[in-house]
């Protein structure tokens, strides 16, 4: 897959990927944290004979932009970099896909261009923020499993990143990472791009920008007298949600009560999987994509 660099609106340049009929309906994938455009790989190759793909490395990934403070990484500007992306190729409506981070980016992109620009979402293991923030509070495993994130925000790991980039953090912090599954090659290509000190900031930043809440292990298993649910509104679009239930680091109870607040929406589980469902099982995302895009 070629990339060419697009420069958006705001000055961030992005390399993108940019596959199939110039004419078709529009797939726009996000990629998340640690990987880049590449994680979707499988599925541009199936998709790009009917569909226009569309696959940039987010800002603060590989080649593109990666503007240095956390401030440049606050969900308003990761969703809007998607929307000048799209009007930098000139193009109206789109579906949007995204997996992890891309796919947190996706539930803005979705919830910010419903029945407007955005006419289909495809998630794949990315909790709504909804749902997720709750879980954070109330739910052990959830919890347990995102101390991580304490890690990655914390300035006295800034060294450890300094001297040992991403693959320093992600062995103090992270048990859910299973990297003998990733085939060499990718694997080999990530490292690479790791070797880039701006980029490790820029992935941390993703994390250290969230407004999301992560107690300690050691705080109540309750909501906070002073929660209040995010006010979001409705997803309207037919959306898909993917979700690999062998994920190590966001259980499935992510999946409970998304029917109230999107509508339409089909869930597909895939058994066996962990969390990067996009290459550990891509005919089954392929497959389910397929089914709903048909629809």
């Amino acid at each position: 897959m070629e990339q060419t660099c697009v420069t958006l609106a705001n000055g961030i340049e992005l390399d993108v990927v940019d596959e199939g009929p110039r004419d078709a309906p529009v797939l726009v994938f996000l990629h998340g944290f640690p990987e880049n455009h590449r994680t979707w790989r499988h599925q541009i190759a199936h998709f790009s004979k009917q569909y226009r793909c569309i696959a940039p490395d987010q800002r603060g990934y590989a080649g593109s932009s990666k503007p240095q403070g956390v401030e440049n990484y606050s969900p308003d500007k990761l969703i809007g970099d998607v929307f000048l992306l799209a009007d930098a190729l000139g193009v109206e409506t789109f579906t949007i896909v995204g997996h992890d981070w891309g796919g947190a980016v996706a539930w803005g992109v979705a919830l910010a261009g419903q029945n407007t620009r955005v006419t289909r979402a495809i998630i794949a293991n990315a909790p709504h923020p909804a749902i997720f923030q709750k879980l954070l509070y109330t739910h052990p495993g959830q919890r347990e499993s995102s101390q991580y994130i304490r890690g990655f925000r914390d300035p006295a790991n800034d060294e450890l990143i300094r001297e040992h980039g991403i693959t320093g953090i992600l062995k103090q912090e992270v048990n859910w990472d299973r990297p003998g599954e990733m085939p060499v090659e990718e694997r080999q290509r990530m490292l690479h791009e790791w070797e880039d000190r701006d980029a490790c900031f820029g992935m941390i930043n993703y994390y250290r920008a969230s407004a999301m809440q992560v107690p300690t292990m050691d705080e109540p298993f309750e909501l906070p007298a002073d929660y209040s649910p995010p006010t979001l509104p409705k997803l309207t679009i037919p959306t898909l949600v993917v979700w690999a239930m062998d994920d190590l680091a966001l259980p499935a109870e992510n999946l409970e009560g998304l029917e109230e607040i999107i509508d339409p929406l089909t869930i597909v589980p895939v058994h066996g999987c962990g969390h990067f469902v996009t290459w550990e099982a891509p005919e089954a995302m392929i497959e389910a994509m397929e089914t709903f895009l048909q629809s």
